[in-house]
């Protein structure tokens, strides 16, 4: 399977394929659905690609097929099953999906797994295109159609030898429904994280109109997730073990914003701060729009928020925001410094789109010397590519693959720099980490506040001296950094 720069890496029933350098094996979680153990039953496996809200979709369905029965195992090769959890977003990411799906079917054909099941962002925009064009898909299901899941599945597994595969597929074998769907409960899943750490989804969807993402499409338009089921999910989370909640959406600081109840972003992260037991909370994929004078403040203050805010923001240049109908160089460079003046010890993460259709030369160099000058802690890039049924695709100006990818190459080498310079002014400092789990060669591994699990560095951690206790994962350890490895820490506990 391929891993990219511009594609979360594959996540497998909570062994996270992560760079291959550093060779980590994350600790899997234990946690299962409530109730009782069920027998052993038919058996599933699931391969989840692209974002965390495809995580927790995929948590979901295998929460599901455990209730009715199902046993879900990591060995794929000893599955009746195989559910390929798609993503959909970008061109790299769909390729993976699609490769993954045909490594399903080799399986398949090899007798190895009895169906092939593709679920996800992949499924949804494309499912008829899928069921055409990969007659190896048994079951092609979209977000809608989840909760069929386990009785589709069933019905296909336990269909008698004598019965026309092909005839009984068809009469339900693509079932997707509408992309804007109504909130499932999500508290009781089969996680797919470390015991540790979870993804809190806090809204769903997307109302804006960036003319390069086909996301509001198949994922419909934004909604927040109900205040009561999101403080009870996280409770029971909690409850389990999580000591890090990773707040996700698709623009997680417009929660509560399409309601008239006052309760937004800020109230959550003051309710969800008095949870007994929860250390950490983290919020990914924010809006440049949406950040009020309280929700500054709220980040700042509390000492449960990660100093650490994840904006995408897709480029800096003014005329190439306009051409993305995203917000203004202006606004977003003085939202910049009011977030590194108000808030201590901020790490900022963000990403770049390279090479969207008419960005000159000038643009991109604006580009670079931004970065530059700003010296993000956190960044990535994307490779422009034409998304089916969005606006820029059809735009006249498109640039050749190869100037796409070295003005990528670039922006990746500068933060490369940027990161790795980052990381050694932090030699010296005593920090909290939180133990994650054990490289393959056994090494012991952790991440700061200003990590957000799979996608940034991590902490290498020494064995405690002799009087301290020994280190555990899903503990938070004070450890003093001495040292670095390119962009990763290395550290030694102190207490």
């Amino acid at each position: 399977m391929r891993l990219t720069l511009a594609s979360k890496p594959p996540v497998v029933h909570g062994t996270v394929a992560r760079r291959p350098a550093a060779k980590v094996r994350a600790a899997a979680s234990v946690d299962t659905p409530s109730g009782e153990d069920k027998k052993q039953g038919l058996r599933v496996s699931m391969v989840s690609l692209g974002c965390p809200k495809n995580t927790v979709d995929g948590e979901v369905l295998l929460g599901d097929l455990y209730r009715n029965g199902f046993t879900i195992t990591d060995a794929s090769e000893e599955a009746d099953a195989i559910v390929i959890n798609t993503c959909g977003f970008v061109e790299d990411a769909k390729d993976e999906s699609i490769e993954t799906i045909i490594q399903a079917a080799r399986m398949k054909e090899d007798g190895k797994v009895k169906r092939v099941v593709v679920t996800g962002c992949l499924a949804q925009r494309y499912s008829e295109e899928l069921a055409a064009q990969l007659p190896e898909a048994d079951l092609v299901m979209g977000f809608e159609k989840y909760g069929n899941l386990s009785s589709s599945l069933r019905s296909i597994l336990d269909a008698p030898p004598q019965v026309d595969m092909d005839e009984y597929q068809q009469r339900s074998r693509v079932q997707v429904g509408d992309a804007t769907v109504a909130f499932r409960p999500e508290w009781d899943r089969h996680r797919l994280t470390p015991r540790h750490t979870a993804y809190l989804r806090v809204a769903e969807g997307c109302s804006h109109a960036c003319t390069f993402c086909a996301i509001p499409g198949f994922r419909g338009k934004f909604r927040s997730k109900p205040w009561q089921a999101v403080l009870e999910e996280a409770k029971h989370l909690v409850s389990t073990g999580v000591v890090e909640l990773n707040l996700i959406a698709e623009d997680t600081n417009q929660y509560g914003m399409d309601r008239r109840d006052g309760k937004g972003l800020a109230q959550l992260l003051q309710e969800l701060g008095k949870l007994e037991g929860l250390k950490w909370m983290r919020l990914l994929y924010c809006y440049p729009s949406y950040f009020s004078e309280e929700l500054i403040d709220e980040i700042a203050t509390n000492p449960k928020v990660c100093k650490y805010i994840d904006i995408p923001l897709q480029h800096i240049s003014n005329l190439t925001l306009l051409a993305m109908n995203r917000p203004p160089q202006a606004h977003t460079v003085t939202l910049l410094h009011k977030l590194r003046e108000r808030i201590p010890d901020l790490a900022l993460r963000t990403t770049f789109i390279s090479g969207f259709p008419g960005e000159s030369e000038a643009d991109h160099r604006e580009l670079v010397t931004f970065c530059e000058n700003f010296r993000f802690q956190r960044m990535g890039c994307f490779q422009y590519s034409e998304e089916d049924g969005t606006p820029a695709a059809e735009l006249p100006e498109q640039l050749e693959p190869e100037v796409r990818e070295s003005r990528r190459d670039e922006l990746v080498s500068l933060q490369q720099r940027v990161g790795e310079a980052w990381a050694k002014t932090l030699v010296g400092r005593e920090i909290e980490v939180l133990v994650d789990g054990h490289t393959e060669d056994g090494e012991i591994f952790g991440r700061t506040q200003w990590d957000a699990p799979d996608i940034d560095p991590i902490v290498f951690l020494a064995a405690p001296e002799e009087g301290l206790p020994a280190l555990e994962v899903g503990q938070m350890r004070r450890c003093r950094v001495v040292g670095t490895s390119i962009f990763d820490l290395e550290a030694v506990p102190v207490a």
